[in-house]
């Protein structure tokens, strides 16, 4: 009996125990692409991107890892982000389209891990927005392209290539990998000889701009058909749910895009985004219309 009472305060007292430091860094910071992954039920597809300027729901990392996808120590204090398709690390303005905060960050992990999400952000990026107390909001994310390549140069990533002209290119939803449909990128890493994270990070400032707020309904988008004939297709797979077809202009071409909605809660578009994927239709995303 003794000899369990002393066992149990024994893990008790170790259950009490900080923290240590945290691990050694698995290695110097990178330039970082990646494979695509599934995240209940969504494929996403990490690339690198001659622009990006998207709306959709932002949330707030509360727990990671000790060191982010590109190697760099996570911290809750800085000016970091989660993106789950652009290039670690990149650098890009999130805009709180509630409010019209503005900040810039460094995207340098994977996630968020919940489908329907576009951006995670540090409890003090979170603070710096003004976001919600329930944590979930309307947000723009724009790809600083120039401070992009700049920073992801100095970490030994090549000159981008510029982008194929859009006529003659049928754009198609992206199939699972090994699904013998199109494939997103293959992982691309490439190391770095820059011996710590803080040689090659931008002098972000924190500071906050205000521009005018823009909210708007949530919409599950479909995007990518290159006739609306291929549109008309999907929106009859969507078994009654009100859709539309709108253009999508790029390039010199028009592309048309299903927009399912409008939702005006996120509940509400969380179920929605839950039925598109359940008809398998590939690549449903929650924007802001």
């Amino acid at each position: 009996m003794i000899n369990r009472l002393i066992l149990a305060l024994c893990a008790a007292l170790a259950g009490c125990v900080p923290h240590g430091p945290p691990p050694p860094p698995p290695g110097p910071v990178t330039y970082t692409i990646g494979n695509p992954y599934q995240v209940g039920g969504e494929w996403r597809y990490p690339r690198e991107f001659g622009s990006y300027d998207e709306t959709g729901l932002g949330v707030i990392e509360h727990d990671s890892n000790a060191y982010t996808a590109d190697n760099e120590l996570y911290d809750p204090d800085g000016l970091m982000a989660a993106s789950p398709v652009l290039p670690l690390p990149s650098i890009v303005t999130i805009t709180n389209l509630v409010n019209g905060y503005s900040v810039q960050v460094r995207v340098n992990e994977r996630g968020p891990n919940i489908p329907g999400r576009l951006i995670a952000v540090t409890p003090h990026v979170a603070q710096l927005l003004n976001f919600p107390s329930g944590g979930v909001v309307e947000v723009e994310v724009k790809l600083d392209s120039q401070a992009s390549a700049a920073l992801q140069g100095e970490l030994g990533a090549g000159p981008k290539l510029a982008a194929a002209p859009v006529a003659g290119i049928t754009a198609q939803s992206l199939a699972a990998p090994g699904s013998g449909g199109a494939t997103g990128a293959a992982e691309q890493i490439v190391n770095t000889n820059i011996p710590g994270q803080q040689n090659a990070a931008p002098q972000l400032s924190g500071q906050v701009s205000v521009t005018t707020p823009a909210p708007g309904p949530l919409w599950v988008q479909i995007a990518g058909f290159g006739s609306e004939g291929d549109a008309a297709r999907t929106i009859a797979r969507l078994y009654g749910m009100p859709a539309q077809i709108v253009p999508v202009f790029g390039g010199d071409r028009t592309l048309w895009a299903v927009n399912a909605g409008p939702y005006h809660s996120v509940e509400a578009a969380d179920q929605a985004l839950q039925q598109v994927l359940q008809t398998g239709i590939a690549g449903p995303e929650i924007v802001v219309r």
